[in-house]
Formats: C-alpha cells, sequence, structure tokens
C-alpha cells in the first residue's frame, strides 16, 4: 500500500510537506499542493483514516444504531438523518450488533444516534459519561451528553383510540410491538388508559412490529370473533400489512368487518385496499432534528430535548359510525 513517504520520495520532498499538502495545511504553497495532490493520485494513494482520527480526534462520522433494518420503516428516516449530517459536512454508517457498539470508546466515529432498544440504558449513560455525545430516539433517558429526539407515541395513540370511541364500534384489539420497545410501550399505556377512561372493551395482542407477526395476530384475532364490526388499532403499519394479507381471503373485511388503524404512515398504506388509516408524523425531519442535535452536542453548544408530533391520517380502513 502507498503511503505518504513513499509521495514524498517521487516528489522530492519532506514527509511533512506531504502531510501538510494532502491535509490542506497554509504551510505549502497551492503549486506544492497541486503537484503531491496529483504525485498522490497517481500513485492511487488512500488516506490511512485511523491514522487520520488519531492525529486530528475526529472522524466526520456518526454511528446510527438501529435494532434491525427490516422493512420500509427506516429508509425516510435514515434519510433525513444523512441529510442533516451532510449539512455539517458528516457521514454516517447504520449499524447493530453489540460489537458495533465498540465504536464508539473506540473513535471510530464522533457521536451515535440510537433507536435501537436492544442497546441498554445503562451503557448509553456510560458511553455519555466518558465524554460520548449520543441522541437518542427510543427511550426517555436523563444525562449529560445524551438528548432526546422522540416521537409523541402518547399523543398519536390518543388520536387513534379517540377515532375509534367516536366510530362506536364493537370490541377493540390492541395489537402491540415487543414488550421491551420504549414505542411500543407508550403507545399501549395511552391506549389503555384512553379506552378504560371510556369504558369501552379491549383485548391486547402481543406481537413484535413485523409483518409476518401482524399476520399472526390477525389469525389470533378472527379465531375470536363472534360478530362484527370490530376494530384493531395495530401499532404499527408493518403489522397492519401482515393483517391486510391475512384477511384478504377470508369471510371477515377490511373496511365492511374491521375498522383498522396503524402507526407511522408508511408508504405503502396508501396503495392497500382499502387504504390504511393510520398515525403520521415526519420520519425524514425526525432523522434531520437528530442529526442536527449530535453535532451541536459535539460542538459543545446548547442542545434541548425535542418531540415529533403525530397527525391521524383518513383512510377506507377506518369504519367511521357515529351515533
Amino acid at each position: 500500500m502507498v503511503g505518504i513517504k513513499d509521495i514524498a520520495k517521487a516528489a522530492g520532498v519532506s514527509i511533512s510537506t506531504v502531510s501538510y499538502a494532502l491535509n490542506g495545511s497554509p504551510k505549502v504553497t497551492e503549486a506544492t499542493r497541486a503537484r503531491i495532490t496529483a504525485i498522490a493520485n497517481e500513485l492511487n494513494y488512500i488516506p490511512n483514516m485511523a491514522a487520520r482520527t488519531l492525529k486530528k480526534q475526529e472522524t466526520k462520522i456518526i454511528a446510527v444504531y438501529l435494532a434491525d433494518y427490516g422493512g420500509s420503516f427506516y429508509g425516510e428516516l435514515l434519510e433525513g438523518i444523512k441529510r442533516g449530517l451532510a449539512y455539517y459536512n458528516y457521514d454516517m454508517i447504520v449499524c447493530s450488533g453489540q460489537k458495533s457498539h465498540l465504536f464508539l470508546p473506540e473513535r471510530m466515529v464522533d457521536g451515535g444516534i440510537i433507536l435501537d432498544w436492544t442497546f441498554s440504558t445503562d451503557e448509553i449513560i456510560q458511553f455519555a459519561n466518558r465524554g460520548h455525545s449520543l441522541v437518542v430516539l427510543d427511550r426517555e433517558i436523563s444525562c449529560p451528553n445524551v438528548r432526546k429526539v422522540l416521537l409523541d407515541n402518547k399523543g398519536g395513540a390518543t388520536l387513534a383510540v379517540e377515532k375509534i370511541i367516536s366510530s362506536n364500534l364493537g370490541k377493540v384489539y390492541l395489537v402491540t410491538g415487543p414488550e421491551k420497545a420504549f414505542d411500543s410501550r407508550q403507545r399501549l399505556e395511552a391506549s389503555e388508559r384512553e379506552l378504560a377512561r371510556y369504558g369501552v372493551e379491549y383485548e391486547v395482542i402481543p406481537s413484535a412490529f413485523t409483518e409476518e407477526s401482524g399476520y399472526a395476530a390477525a389469525e389470533i384475532i378472527h379465531s375470536k370473533m363472534t360478530c362484527s364490526p370490530i376494530t384493531i388499532f395495530s401499532f404499527n403499519d408493518e403489522m397492519a400489512v401482515g393483517i391486510y394479507k391475512y384477511f384478504k381471503d377470508k369471510d371477515r373485511k377490511i373496511g365492511t368487518d374491521i375498522s383498522l388503524i396503524g402507526f407511522d404512515n408508511i408508504e405503502i398504506g396508501s396503495f392497500l385496499n382499502p387504504s390504511l388509516a393510520t398515525i403520521s408524523y415526519s420520519k425524514h425531519r425526525w432523522g434531520m432534528v437528530a442529526a442536527e442535535k449530535v453535532v451541536q452536542l459535539i460542538n459543545n453548544e446548547e442542545v434541548e430535548d425535542e418531540w415529533i408530533i403525530t397527525s391521524f391520517v383518513e383512510g377506507k380502513s377506518f369504519i367511521s359510525n357515529k351515533k
């Protein structure tokens, strides 16, 4: 592999001159910089990122930690993060799993954005106390060097339940995400509170935020149906897609016998038949705000937590039956 020693030999200059030229230092003239850069390109020189990081104490890279990459939810969020970081001349790497946590203490990244319920809160606090800049999207946490950019899950769930109550239909089924998932817990807490307040009968169907788990939940609900219509509040749209698939060829139909509301407003929802009613928010803005916050932390600026608001999107899967 070509190093700066090889470039210095080819250019007939010192190693320090090559280093100044390749790192944009004003200690060399533009003519010298241009000549050394041309030689480096001719020799196919690739900068050593590890060495550069040790010298500058920065990588200009942010780690985005996700529990998984499945489904269509993450694309818009990651695009928002990417765009937000690019504004500050940062790049991102998307990662998951325990080994990737080492990117922080080994200074392979300058900070982290975390949407990964498998990443423990204790570990996040430990990293923050060591001076790492972190933004969390999936938990309540109070700690220096950590900021929260959270969805208004409770507000969104309350909107959905208000619609359910106004429709005055039969039994309600709540299809949840993983038990440890922050978003699911908050949506369940708000939903149960509002349904109990109005004395509406409901049942919780534990699920896993995946299309396959939504299909399985729909099978359970179908086996319990003794009359119709009923209402299903799916805590994300991926599971709602699975519910659609299950009932596609069944005697009970979504939009007629089953009133269905999702959460997340993923693009496929508007193409389903009937169109999916859902809780919406800007995933793109969520990502951009998170990117802004982590860079501000790195730069030791004043940073506040922020909430991403939700709204209800009408769809023909929801049966409006006011009385």
